[in-house]
């Protein structure tokens, strides 16, 4: 018998203390007031010093997740890490996470890294819900944890940038479920984003490729999505009003809006010609355009996102409010969205509704799933807890440091010139970390990493 009500029981989300703003970027790189601000609809930029790394951010977000739900490491059967950002080629993160478990003699926790760009958050979350659902699963809860620093060369896409780290509690009775057994994937071979230096943190990146792989992704996920609950629901159909949110992984919040009026567009695509005529005969002309040709056509993503503009504002805006001030976390950006929208949105406005989740890794890996909000007097009860330990988000997001455009500059340099030095001491301050960030002491001449910890007050 299937375990009931399987997803998210509780939410952990860290960024570091410091960001770059984008207005002082922009004049930093000498571009157009608004390039960054408006172009990309970014505000501000999360980024590691050299006292973090992916070990740092992975162990803080899940202790901190252990400790503010009081979890008891023996009841943690499954752990799993999604990340892209690697600096080893053969010991996981997961395995550095275990030494927050092993003082309980908790050993026995299945899970290791799945990397696939963003989308090893993804991957890693379907993992436990199918560890949960299956034969294997043996009473316990999973813990997936999503988390990267994204960094980029000079250039156009340094400023789409960002850090983070995100751990969910997954198991049965949650508040949050995964609606089972629909859920679409779109996998396909393409070099639009990839790490091919592995001296490098920096990626090699196709700006057009990407955006149309992007895209192309959301179409044939949407498409499937929409086929297969037609088919599981004896033919129900699917459009964006299905739906009373809807969250896409942020490279930039610009592209999750064009990408909502995507979604717009599918739909009109999807009406009869005779239904077009008799509502939209001013676009009938966008109607048959081959779905290929659609891609940059400006024409039809300035009529569809003016058409969807409402919506958009209602369903999928409150979901980029931390995308805006941290940047794209890579992993944990599209479930930066749902902490988003669970702390901006009124409980009421969340109890009983369905949330459709559009999560995309270049190379590329892509998935469209929805969950749903149970209105129980339990799940109830359960998401005000789960809002209410959220609430330090909106502090922290205002208490870290404006660090300026040449420091930033110069701290990028210095991670990229001590990338794989040995031994290593990193020098950047620790006092302005944020209390119960773990933080990196030093790395030997054997390549061993040695943490500690803020304390906590």
């Amino acid at each position: 018998m299937w375990p009931a009500n399987v997803g998210i029981k509780a939410i952990e989300l860290y960024f570091p203390a410091q960001y770059v703003d984008q207005v002082d970027l922009e004049k930093f790189d000498g571009v157009s007031a608004g390039k960054y601000t408006i172009g990309l609809g970014q505000s501000k930029m999360g980024f590691c010093n050299d006292r973090e790394d992916i070990n740092s951010l992975c162990l803080t977000v899940t202790q901190r997740l252990l400790e503010r739900y009081s979890i008891k490491p023996e009841d943690i059967g499954r752990l799993e890490v999604g990340t892209e950002t690697i600096i080893d080629k053969s010991k996981s993160v997961k395995t550095v996470l275990m030494q927050l478990f092993e003082p309980s003699g908790a050993t026995d926790i299945e899970g290791i890294d799945t990397t696939n760009a963003c989308y090893g958050g993804t991957a890693a979350l379907f993992n436990a819900i199918s560890w949960v659902e299956s034969s294997a699963w043996d009473g316990r809860l999973a813990i997936v944890v999503a988390a990267d620093n994204a960094v980029y060369a000079k250039g156009s896409a340094r400023p789409t940038g960002g850090a983070g780290a995100i751990a969910m509690l997954i198991g049965p009775d949650a508040p949050i479920v995964f609606d089972r057994g629909i859920r679409a994937s779109y996998m396909k071979n393409s070099y639009d984003f990839y790490k091919p230096d592995l001296k490098s943190e920096y990626p090699t990146v196709d700006g057009k490729l990407s955006i149309q792989c992007y895209l192309s992704a959301l179409d044939n996920c949407y498409k499937k999505y929409c086929e297969k609950v037609e088919k599981k629901q004896m033919g129900d159909t699917v459009s964006l009003a299905t739906f009373d949110a809807f969250i896409f992984h942020s490279p930039y919040c610009k592209l999750v809006q064009k990408s909502f009026a995507r979604i717009a567009y599918n739909d009109f695509r999807n009406l009869s010609r005779d239904k077009v005529l008799q509502v939209y005969p001013q676009f009938e002309k966008y109607h048959s355009v081959k779905i290929e040709d659609t891609y940059f056509d400006r024409d039809i993503e300035k009529t569809f996102v003016q058409l969807s503009s409402d919506a958009f504002q209602q369903k999928t805006q409150p979901s980029l409010y931390i995308s805006n001030l941290v940047g794209n976390m890579y992993t944990p950006s599209v479930y930066s969205g749902l902490v988003s929208l669970l702390i901006n949105k009124p409980i009421n406005e969340l109890l009983g509704k369905k949330i459709a989740v559009f999560s995309y890794g270049s190379g590329l890996a892509s998935s469209m799933y929805s969950i749903t909000v149970l209105k129980t007097v339990k799940a109830e009860d359960q998401l005000k807890t789960l809002i209410s330990n959220l609430s330090y988000v909106k502090r922290h997001l205002t208490e870290r440091k404006c660090i300026s455009p040449e420091d930033y500059t110069a701290i990028l340099e210095s991670r990229e010139k001590n990338c794989h030095v040995v031994p290593y001491e990193p020098t950047s301050p620790v006092d302005g970390m944020f209390p119960g960030t773990f933080y990196l002491v030093k790395i030997d001449n054997m390549y061993r990493r040695t943490y500690s910890r803020v304390p906590l007050s």
